[in-house]
């Protein structure tokens, strides 16, 4: 890996701005400069990477002067709008927005899935939906060796993922229920999510005619273009649910060919960034998992409703893997070339 990139973090201040920062310090990314950017309110504000306080600056084009790689996670408002000059003025996006993942012209990576795309970029590289980033990455040995025509897939989605306010609009529900006050009336979701499962992401003009949420189609889409196989058929059923951070997702698979669960489990042993446990009472949940960078598969057994059927339970840290760590690891395979 070569030394010394001049990174600039868009969106430093949020979640997944401030997990860019954790993990290319924990991986020692070999950065020479790193500047923070955020939006007018977050000017003046300090973040800290490498044990040093970095000031965040109000964006601008100077946050792409003499700048390798600038990775993104500010919305898809700014990264329809500065992307495309950031990749003018010689940066690499890695952007972890919904802006530009269907683009035609730009690879959506998973660098356990599909690093080969990675080369094809012409400035932007876009970052998957959480959700599909770690479903993918469980299916992709298994589509190698028996092709997957259809998965049917059910996920249980942390509030982490709708961000900071959400999360604290669980605690305020939680307190005021233990206080006996109720539930604390909801602002963001549109029904309490303390003690509740809220099949509606995101949280407004989720659907669509057909009754499909922005995030379920986004699962459709996105594991077609990955997985390099528009053949592949998916149905998702996107949930909230009252979990802090930590996707779980149900999977249900029909392949081509057979292959049983033990062989399911020695491919996914040897899968990069996947966690097995394959014995029925060591399946993984979220809490355990937080923190963590792997996928984890347990609950692997046969589907008997179909021809060459699997079903399998996957989790992994939304922040991390789902978001933050996917970017970086792209990042890192830039730095290579």
């Amino acid at each position: 890996m070569a030394k010394g990139f001049n990174l600039s973090i868009i969106g430093a201040t949020g979640a997944v701005g401030l997990k860019f920062l954790e993990c290319l310090d924990k991986r020692k990314f070999p950065v020479r400069e790193l500047r923070a950017y955020a939006s007018e309110r977050s000017e003046g504000k300090v973040v800290h990477f490498g044990g040093k306080p970095v000031r965040v600056r109000k964006l601008t084009e100077e946050a792409f002067e003499k700048c390798d790689i600038a990775l993104f996670s500010a919305g898809s408002g700014v990264s329809k709008e500065w992307a495309p000059i950031a990749a003018k003025r010689g940066s690499v996006v890695v952007d972890n927005s919904s802006a530009w993942r269907m683009d035609a012209g730009v690879p959506l990576v998973v660098p356990e899935v599909n690093p080969q795309d990675i080369r094809k970029h012409k400035g932007i590289i876009a970052n998957p939906n959480c959700s599909t980033i770690q479903m993918v990455v469980a299916l992709k040995p298994i589509h190698d060796q028996a092709r997957i025509r259809r998965v049917v897939v059910s996920t249980y989605q942390a509030v982490s993922g709708a961000g900071g306010r959400a999360l604290e609009e669980l605690r305020e529900q939680i307190v005021s229920s233990v206080q006996g006050d109720g539930l604390a009336h909801p602002k963001l979701f549109p029904r309490p999510v303390a003690y509740n499962a809220i099949p509606m992401i995101p949280q407004k003009d989720a659907f669509n005619e057909e009754g499909h949420t922005v995030e379920e189609i986004k699962m459709v889409n996105e594991t077609k273009k990955i997985m390099g196989d528009p053949s592949i058929q998916v149905c998702a059923t996107c949930v909230r649910v009252p979990v802090r951070t930590g996707h779980s997702e149900s999977v249900i698979i029909e392949m081509e060919r057979p292959l049983s669960p033990t062989e399911a489990v020695a491919l996914l042993r040897k899968a990069p960034g996947v966690i097995v446990k394959d014995r029925p009472e060591e399946f993984p949940t979220p809490l355990e998992i937080e923190g963590k960078g792997e996928v984890f598969v347990g609950r692997i057994r046969m589907d008997p409703t179909v021809k060459n059927g699997l079903a399998m339970w996957v989790v992994a840290d939304n922040l991390l893997k789902g978001a933050a760590l996917n970017a970086v690891q792209i990042a890192e395979h830039l730095a290579r070339t």
